[in-house]
């Protein structure tokens, strides 16, 4: 299977199961377009008469080019991958590499979109002790098996708004790294509102990563991240988010933030993160219920599709100008990407990654917390739901009968669980709308790098 497309001045062809990609001339472009559907004769004389002023024996030439290609398996290569993805995904069950501890379910904004209903997940107010954290690092360490390195992300609500605990269980954990064999990776997710000097030297000491909530222009970010006052935030928390991103050197981070139907024009708002100063970026587009008034809509989508072409045009604007920065959707290694097990099994919710709410509940990921039907188990005394389990092990690109025709699906890995769930009932569903913007992002993700690798050959 092959995806071709035009953009950024690039015919670009994709062998979706090889995983070659190819910047092509005209020629070529027209020639691998026809290749499959028709005969060698019938394709050299249409693509002939598309191009005039190419010789018939050039054209020859291109068309043994691409067989060539075929041949070496960098065209149309077969899709080999399916009889594996039960088995490979079987090879790792019960093994844990990851949880979301959901340190506060509380939080001191009022975020009219937050998918966890303002911090609570539909739920009492609560935050985690160091008993529950500790339990649930225990249990990670207990579950994964020969792995070193074990994920840990202290979420909310606004998990600073449990600091000391977070600071404990970062102590515990460094405690019995050496014993345990293991290598703890932590990431705080913050609204920024309680950073201080003692949050900015712990999180530099101790988190390999940090994501920063902020929306970009003060009307935006400030119509739905408020306070219970009503109030906006982004005054309070700008000087916050620069001087702990200075203090980090600019690197290990993520400024992510959430584009809805007020903001399809969602570039507008990464110039300005640009404008101040940072440069590890993410923009993500709202996740919602049905009819919610914050959700996209069918008429936002050709806007947003537009704004990804042209933040790709801005990457590479900067890029001449010495000014790059990073877009989280468009980090793609084309020579070293994902391993195929994860292109074809996903992210691992309810097997390799949990979420764990302040009671120690266990669920597939922090998208399900508070959906009692989803509930795993808890981190005293592990997975008993193997209903639920098995369903979310099931779940591959392959289980997915939308998926299988769809070029995107070794890049996507069969989408968020979360997400098809929400939208279809079924964790084996699928977000039609977020697929979309997918792809959209894939085409222009994989266009820069195309072009950054011309740009570095002149």
């Amino acid at each position: 299977m092959i995806h071709q497309y035009k953009l950024g001045g690039y015919n670009i062809v994709l062998d979706i199961c090889s995983g070659a990609v190819h910047a092509v001339d005209e020629v070529a472009y027209d020639i691998i377009e026809r290749f499959e559907a028709n005969d060698r004769g019938t394709v050299i004389s249409e693509v002939q008469k598309m191009h005039p002023e190419i010789t018939a024996s050039d054209i020859e030439e291109c068309y043994a080019q691409v067989v060539s290609l075929k041949e070496s398996g960098k065209l149309f290569a077969p899709d080999t991958f399916e009889p594996m993805a039960g088995t490979l995904k079987a090879k790792t069950a019960g093994v844990v590499k990851a949880l979301c501890l959901h340190i506060a379910h509380t939080c001191n904004l009022n975020c009219e979109y937050c998918f966890a209903s303002q911090g609570n997940y539909h739920g009492e107010r609560a935050v985690m002790s160091f008993e529950v954290g500790k339990a649930a690092l225990d249990f990670l360490v207990e579950n994964s098996g020969t792995r070193r390195n074990l994920e840990v992300d202290f979420f909310g609500g606004e998990p600073l708004m449990n600091f000391d605990v977070v600071k404990q269980l970062v102590a515990y954990a460094r405690s019995i790294e050496k014993e345990k064999n293991k290598n703890f990776r932590f990431t705080l997710t913050t609204n920024g509102i309680l950073i201080d000097d003692d949050v900015i030297d712990f999180a530099n000491r101790e988190m390999s990563n940090v994501v920063l909530s902020l929306d970009g222009r003060k009307e935006i970010h400030d119509r739905y991240r408020v306070d219970y006052a009503g109030n906006g935030s982004r005054e309070r928390i700008v000087p916050k988010f620069k001087k702990l991103v200075d203090a980090r050197g600019g690197k290990n981070y993520y400024m992510r933030g959430t584009f809805t139907h007020a903001n399809p024009d969602f570039l507008e708002d990464i110039k300005v993160m640009l404008d101040l100063g940072f440069t590890e970026l993410s923009m993500e587009p709202v996740v919602c219920a049905s009819g919610d008034k914050s959700e996209l809509t069918e008429e936002d989508k050709p806007i947003v599709m537009e704004q990804y072409e042209k933040l790709a045009e801005l990457m590479l604007k900067r890029d001449k100008e010495g000014k790059p920065f990073t877009f989280y959707h468009y980090m793609i290694d084309l020579t070293g990407g994902p391993c195929i097990y994860k292109r074809i099994s996903g992210c691992g919710s309810g097997t390799e990654y949990m979420a764990v709410t302040p009671w120690g509940d266990l669920y597939p990921c922090h998208q399900f917390v508070g959906d009692e039907k989803f509930k795993l188990g808890n981190v005293f005394d592990g997975v008993d739901n193997k209903e639920i389990q098995d369903e979310f092990m099931s779940c591959n690109v392959y289980s997915r009968p939308e998926c299988r025709d769809c070029w995107a699906r070794l890049y996507c890995s069969g989408g968020c669980a979360a997400n098809a769930y929400h939208a279809t009932g079924s964790v084996k569903g699928i977000y039609k709308y977020g697929c979309d913007l997918f792809r959209k992002r894939m085409e222009c993700a994989i266009m820069v790098q195309v072009a950054r690798i011309f740009e570095g050959q002149k």
